[in-house]
């Protein structure tokens, strides 16, 4: 079957040359080649659309009329690749993502802020989740995941890996000036951390710290247990205990002096951070501009 689109191609520019020959040129083709399509196209319509003599031709009625509407398809599909041509150089439209709900609430806005400000043709609709979310069926163009992916990875999806999403401890100058400042990781145990409940309800009352690669794990008591970061992060300003959670959290309450980093020289907990995309060759502008920005942000 002939391209119906470059047949119609074909009949508007025999049209307004007055010939088959006429028509070659600009066409790229040859008179034997524009005939053909005609010929396929009046074949699928059941009609004739050109009145054909040895000395000239001229259309039918049924061919004026196809004629024009023609024209609007060949605009439109004209226009329809010129937007999409667009959409491949320069970001526009909305992306759909999903993170992690502390991840997404502190890092990742300071990053889609700043995207948004430099293209101002896009969007961004964000569903923070510390579900896993399916990208195909839920229609999601781009998903961070701390932890463990959580995917099978097929042809169909590319994981780019991030800088790992570490923990680091903190308290408030008041507290540490009430209790002292835990010089080891084994005195932790002796004070008051602030523990973190999962949306599971699995509470983790072990903290692990590492030194040169010796792993230090220490069994914390946790009297206040929370399901909620911006919770752990009010109470430990408030001076009520250690706190355990996300650099990217802490920090900003860090260089306020609101909190003060403890055993700076352990290293705590850290999990793998990961992009996660469709795989596509040709992906729109927003898209492929997205992930570079998100790549280069989100490494060391």
């Amino acid at each position: 079957m002939m391209d119906r689109l470059k047949s119609m191609e074909a009949f508007v520019a025999a049209a307004d040359m007055g010939s088959f020959s006429g028509a070659a040129a600009p066409l790229g083709m040859s008179s034997q080649m524009v005939a053909k399509y005609i010929h396929a196209l009046e074949d699928r319509l059941g009609v004739r659309l050109i009145n054909r003599t040895t000395r000239r031709q001229s259309l039918t009625e049924v061919g004026e009329r196809y004629l024009e509407r023609c024209r609007m398809i060949l605009a439109e599909a004209e226009a329809a690749d010129a937007m999409a041509g667009e959409m491949l150089s320069e970001p526009q439209g909305r992306i759909r993502v999903s993170a992690p709900i502390n991840f997404g609430s502190s890092s990742l806005m300071n990053f889609l802020t700043g995207y948004l400000t430099r293209y101002p043709l896009t969007e961004v609709e964000v569903s923070l989740s510390d579900r896993y979310v399916n990208l195909t069926e839920e229609g999601f163009e781009a998903v961070f995941r701390v932890g463990e992916p959580g995917i099978n990875m097929s042809s169909s999806l590319v994981m780019r890996p991030l800088r790992p999403y570490r923990l680091i401890l903190c308290a408030s100058p008041e507290y540490l000036i009430r209790y002292g400042e835990p010089r080891s990781p084994a005195e932790l145990a002796t004070h008051e951390c602030i523990g973190y409940v999962s949306w599971n309800r699995i509470a983790k009352g072990e903290w692990r710290l590492t030194q040169n690669g010796e792993t230090y794990p220490v069994e914390v008591r946790s009297r206040l247990m929370l399901n909620d970061t911006r919770a752990q992060i009010n109470a430990a300003i408030r001076g009520f205990g250690i706190i355990l959670q996300a650099e990217d959290m802490l920090q900003s309450h860090v260089d306020s002096g609101e909190l003060v980093r403890i055993l700076e020289d352990y290293s705590g907990p850290s999990m793998p951070l990961n992009l996660i995309y469709p795989a596509d060759r040709r992906q729109t502008a927003k898209l492929k501009t997205f992930i570079a920005e998100a790549t280069n942000c989100f490494c060391d």
